[in-house]
């Protein structure tokens, strides 16, 4: 039930029709994220998102949030590296108020003077919530200590600093160098038709003229720094990372595979190594990060600080020797784990709404779930073994460690840092 259109301003419209449900969610995707920022405007892009939200010509942001919840709807946006995205999501009876809504604030929004100011002060706040929760704030200090200052390096959000930069004349710039024809896409998924969505869309978002003069910043090379932060925190915040798989590589679901087995789920190596047979960390997990071209394949484990040496060990102890180990049956269960992932995680609207619009970004063509489960199955045990051994062989570990610990409290013992 997929099908793609492209409007009268040539802006693609992916749509995923699914009769049975009773809901509807409409994405505006716009390809540029964090690392297409200057430095000394980080933030921006997020900062932007926040002030789409603040009024149009015909309502004020009070006005956006009463008539959001009388529509029961989730009226949202978020912000990464690579996109920007906002969205909607509605019963499908209220879909033609749910997209006039949604298009006002995109095409409309007037960002006041006098909440440019005020938001300033919330988006700090958010910067600071988040340097306050230190199992997140590490990976922050993780991709900055692999990417540099600049591009995948800096963080979404931004900083207290440039944050205080922004100028209303900044916003507008902003919107009218990069949310051009170019970079936006359409998603939608769920319970609508076709030809009234895309009739709606041409009548508004299809008008849009401007083109984009974006510059992608080019993929800086992963660094294997080690950097330790001593920070009085209860507990110490681990993160250790190989340069991993872009969004494009053909193993990108062998990719998937290793990291499942490595450390993603209950039954995986580290957290039964490491949690259930030690009882070492809280958590513990494995991810991959992919991007438009590179990756990370990181672990993030929270431990306390006489503990740190003994998991990090572990950690690149199961790592390297995945290439050996890894079994037929560590396979199939991951395997099944992927498919089961991917099923259940399309069960939903925005979900699938998200999963056209990245395939469309990422690999300019839609690939159904059952060619997805194909290239899964595909993968053999010679294959994921081959690329575990490569992704080792060819790079060496980036480490930071976020808490009450210190370099020389590690040197002696961590395997990393001899």
């Amino acid at each position: 039930m997929y099908s793609k259109v492209i409007l009268d301003n040539n802006i693609p419209v992916l749509m995923e029709t699914a009769r049975e449900v009773h809901s509807v969610c409409i994405g505006i995707w716009v390809k540029v994220g964090a690392r297409n920022e200057r430095q000394a405007k980080n933030g921006i892009f997020h900062f932007l998102e926040h002030m789409f939200f603040k009024g149009t010509g015909k309502r004020s942001a009070e006005d956006l949030a009463m008539e959001t919840d009388f529509l029961g709807c989730e009226l949202n946006a978020m912000t990464s590296s690579e996109y920007t995205l906002y969205y909607i999501k509605v019963l499908d009876e209220y879909i033609e108020k749910a997209l006039e809504l949604l298009t006002d604030i995109f095409l409309n929004s007037t960002f006041p003077e006098d909440d440019i100011e005020k938001e300033k002060n919330i988006v700090i706040e958010e910067i600071k919530m988040v340097e306050d929760n230190p199992s997140d704030y590490v990976h922050e200090l993780f991709g900055k200590s692999i990417w540099g200052s600049e591009g995948l390096g800096m963080p979404v959000l931004g900083t207290v600093d440039t944050i205080g930069t922004f100028t209303r004349d900044d916003l507008i710039e902003h919107v009218n160098q990069c949310y051009g024809t170019e970079n936006i896409i359409l998603s939608c998924s769920g319970n609508f038709n076709e030809e009234k969505l895309v009739s709606y869309l041409n009548s508004t978002i299809g008008k849009i003229a401007r083109n984009s003069v974006t510059e992608n910043a080019a993929a800086p090379p992963f660094a294997t720094d080690i950097n330790i932060i001593t920070k009085d925190l209860s507990e110490s915040h681990v993160c250790i990372g190989l340069k991993g798989l872009s969004y494009k590589s053909k193993e990108r679901y062998s990719m998937h595979l290793l990291n499942t087995i490595l450390g993603a789920g209950f039954s995986s190596r580290l957290f039964q190594s490491v949690r259930e047979k030690r009882g070492l960390v809280y958590s513990i997990y494995s991810y991959h990060a992919s991007f438009i071209d590179t990756g990370l394949w990181g672990v993030y484990a929270g431990t306390d600080k006489k503990h740190v040496s003994e998991v990090t060990n572990i950690t690149i102890d199961e790592i390297n020797n995945l290439s050996s180990t890894i079994t037929a049956e560590e396979l199939r269960r991951a395997k099944n784990q992927l498919k089961g992932n991917l099923i259940l995680a399309l069960e939903s609207t925005s979900n699938k709404m998200t999963n056209i619009a990245k395939q469309e970004i990422y690999y300019g063509k839609y690939y159904y779930p059952k060619e997805i489960i194909e290239m899964v199955e595909s993968v053999t045990l010679e294959g994921i073994k081959d690329l575990a051994q490569r992704l080792v062989s060819n790079n060496s570990f980036a480490y930071t460690v976020y808490g009450p610990v210190s370099e020389k409290d590690l040197r002696s013992s961590c395997t990393l840092l001899q």
